[in-house]
């Protein structure tokens, strides 16, 4: 793995980030929209059997390739996963030509000012030790209202975790999530807007970090983050969004790329023959990349 080559193609890379990180509280919802329901897997076990065949389907479609797919994101069980004989992150990198990231937080704490912290992550340091050949990280938090003390609070614990990551000499992707159905979603995004440009502002030479963010109701809000010297990319979530819609949204944003999850997985289905589910992918993909380039 040549971290110098998938830098350069976080950077330089025309397309998306897919984000294929479901973990424990998201997967029955993920699922069940795939066409498997609780009823079909009777332990936690197989739960997790069902998404990572899901995500393996995502990853050996035709369509999922480097020219419109330059990044990944993967739950932290799905390292120990394998596609064709090999880990999942090192098929990823060395037969897709994808840049693989890991999902590190390990949920949210309940709402407080406005916001959702993210929880304690116990034995981060292993963690990371531990990711052979994964580029970065990826930790979500969530913004629901605009106050100003709750979002400096997401904003700093975002950024005490990212020092932590690349210490580990990985790219950390910071994710504070406005609420897209929040009241004062354009008031959180322009406070949330400065307190990232002020922690951008005391990262230390060398010091590199990925945003990723909702997309902002005014358009290229996001632009002067996206050229700070400290940030390699900004991505979008998509947030709760229709895929037609996020990809409508982003497409206004000229310095943002898509980094979505349920938008790329939207009509897909287990019943579907591989004809139908490649053709289902395939537009999903064309439909994120354009809006993305």
């Amino acid at each position: 793995m040549s971290k110098a080559e998938q830098r350069a193609q976080m950077i330089n890379g025309t397309g998306f980030i897919a984000a294929l990180d479901q973990s424990g509280g998201s997967t029955p919802k993920a699922l069940a929209l795939y066409g498997v329901e609780a009823s079909d897997y009777s332990s936690e076990e197989e739960m997790f059997g069902e998404i990572q065949k899901m995500r393996a389907r995502i990853i050996l479609a035709d369509d999922f390739t480097k020219d419109k797919v330059i990044g990944a994101i993967l739950f932290e069980r799905t390292l120990g996963e394998e596609i064709e004989g090999r880990k999942v992150a090192d098929y990823l990198w060395s037969v897709k030509g994808i840049v693989p990231f890991l999902k590190i937080d390990k949920g949210l704490e309940d709402q407080a000012n406005g916001v959702q912290m993210m929880k304690p992550i116990p034995g981060l340091a292993e963690t990371l030790a531990k990711a052979d050949g994964v580029f970065g990280t990826k930790e979500r938090s969530v913004i629901h209202e605009a106050n100003a003390d709750g979002i400096a609070a997401v904003v700093a614990q975002q950024f005490d975790v990212a020092r932590e990551v690349t210490d580990a000499g990985m790219v950390p992707i910071v994710e504070p999530e406005v609420n897209i159905h929040s009241a004062t979603k354009a008031e959180a995004e322009d406070i949330l807007k400065a307190e990232i440009l002020k922690n951008l502002d005391q990262l230390a030479e060398g010091q590199e970090v990925m945003l990723k963010l909702t997309i902002p109701t005014k358009a290229n809000l996001y632009d002067a983050l996206a050229d700070h010297p400290r940030v390699l990319r900004v991505v979008a979530l998509s947030g709760g969004y229709s895929t037609e819609e996020a990809c409508d949204l982003l497409g206004r944003n000229g310095k943002m790329i898509a980094s979505f999850s349920r938008a790329l997985t939207e009509g897909l289905s287990k019943q579907q023959s591989d004809a139908e589910f490649n053709a289902a992918l395939g537009g999903n993909i064309d439909k994120i990349y354009k809006a993305s380039v």
